[in-house]
């Protein structure tokens, strides 16, 4: 009887010790998150960064950009169409700097605010942009990955 209490006790403990080691990180999450999509928008960036920042996501992630695609459905091929439309507008910046101004965690939630400022060629019309704004990417989480992504800018 005394070995089934220490086995149960050896077990609860080394349990509770795996658990605290892989808790998730949110801040950390944030920060790897935002320097992940910063250099997707890079003049210099190439597909290897968008796959790096597509690893952060889970496969049917949901994405809403407000106020241009207001629908956040998961969808199986949900991170396959973020990556067909990342590829689209890869290296279309000839300036691109972002800062992250506040990070904001909740229960299976990592919120996120930054200040972009670009200046690239659109790849279809061939009109330069340039471009300041504010954004706000509220990600919902889910197995430590993004699961749906909710970005408002101005």
């Amino acid at each position: 009887m005394r070995k089934v209490v220490v086995l149960i006790a050896w077990l609860l403990f080394t349990g509770a010790a795996t658990a605290s080691s892989s808790e998730f990180d949110a801040e950390q999450f944030a920060q790897e998150y935002f320097d992940a999509w910063k250099a997707t928008q890079s003049p210099h960036a190439v597909e290897s960064d968008i796959q790096d920042y597509l690893s952060l996501l889970k496969d049917d992630v949901g994405h809403q950009h407000l106020p241009y695609d207001p629908d956040a459905t998961r969808e199986p091929d949900g991170k396959h169409k973020m990556l067909q439309g990342m590829l689209y507008y890869l290296g279309t910046h000839n300036q691109y700097t972002a800062t992250l101004k506040s990070v904001v965690t909740g229960y299976k939630v990592v919120i996120i605010k930054y200040h972009t400022q670009s200046r690239g060629t659109h790849p279809q019309s061939g009109e330069v942009i340039t471009l300041s704004y504010d954004t706000v990417e509220v990600l919902e989480i889910e197995d430590g990955k993004v699961a749906v992504i909710r970005k408002y800018s101005e």
